[in-house]
């Protein structure tokens, strides 16, 4: 469930969005404490992120999403957000034509270099709706590209399970606890199997990868905070900033640096 929405927030209304013929393009920043109230659209919508991290409600279910990474909103799904730091995201409207054609449920996607390229290209050049016929090609690739993208339930997937829920807890308060799944297993009277089953089943990926993705989501975090690498490193758990920077360019497809350099020029484009 999403945060209680402070005094101080701010309230956006995104209920006026006009639908495109094709698609359509557009920039945002949402500031500290800021909501977007609960509503729906009758045509689908990729938020992708840019810098920060995406927090959305959709259709009562809680989504995130990290630099890189989309959330689709399919047609007339209801969605509100309420972030208490800053994030850059881009999104993409969708004629309504492509309700069928889309994913019918709302889920988070890592689209490809070739999407962000162009995404990034028509952004630069200032493309809010294609008017060329090249720009139309290149919109149709995109779409292609999100056709042929896998998409996820969640980015860090929760769970009700009685022995997950306790662990999964404790790590999201503390991503620098280094207990390992036989550490745990003990802890909680269970196996190692055990506990590496449930992590499959409930989460759709294993123990150290559900970590993994947590750690990666303090570091983006804490190095936008203006922290060293090496202080993020010990913040979530490694004791070396090489392995910190192995496990985050993995993950990113870039060292903790050049995201950081990254950030900065967005930020500079923007303002």
């Amino acid at each position: 469930m999403m945060k209680k929405i402070e005094s101080n927030s701010r309230q956006i209304n995104e209920c006026n969005i006009i639908e495109p013929e094709f698609i359509a393009l557009r920039h945002e920043q949402i500031n500290t404490q800021t909501e977007y109230k609960s509503h729906t659209h009758p045509f689908g919508q990729l938020l992708y992120v840019v810098c920060g991290i995406m927090e959305m409600e959709v259709e009562g279910k809680h989504y995130l999403a990290p630099p890189e990474f989309c959330i689709w909103i399919p047609a007339n799904t209801q969605h509100a957000s309420f972030n208490k730091q800053s994030v850059k995201f881009r999104i993409i409207d969708f004629s309504k034509k492509y309700n069928q054609i889309l994913a019918m449920n709302p889920c988070v996607v890592r689209l490809s270099s070739i999407f962000h390229a162009i995404m990034t290209d028509m952004y630069q050049r200032g493309v809010v709706q294609p008017q060329t016929e090249q720009d139309s090609r290149l919109g149709e690739v995109l779409i292609d590209q999100f056709l042929i993208s896998p998409c996820q339930d969640s980015y860090l997937p929760t769970s009700k399970d009685k022995f997950l829920a306790p662990i999964l807890q404790e790590l999201q308060q503390e991503p620098a606890n280094n207990t390992t799944l036989a550490g745990w297993a003990k802890r909680y009277y269970t196996s190692e199997r055990t506990l590496s089953r449930r992590c499959q089943q409930e989460l759709g990926m294993s123990f150290s990868e559900w970590r993994q993705r947590l750690r990666y989501l303090h570091a983006v975090a804490g190095l936008e905070q203006g922290k060293s690498v090496y202080e993020v490193a010990l913040d979530v758990g490694y004791s070396s900033a090489s392995a910190f920077i192995a496990m985050f360019q993995q993950i990113s497809g870039v060292t903790p640096d050049r995201f950081r350099f990254k950030e900065f020029i967005e930020q500079d484009n923007h303002g």
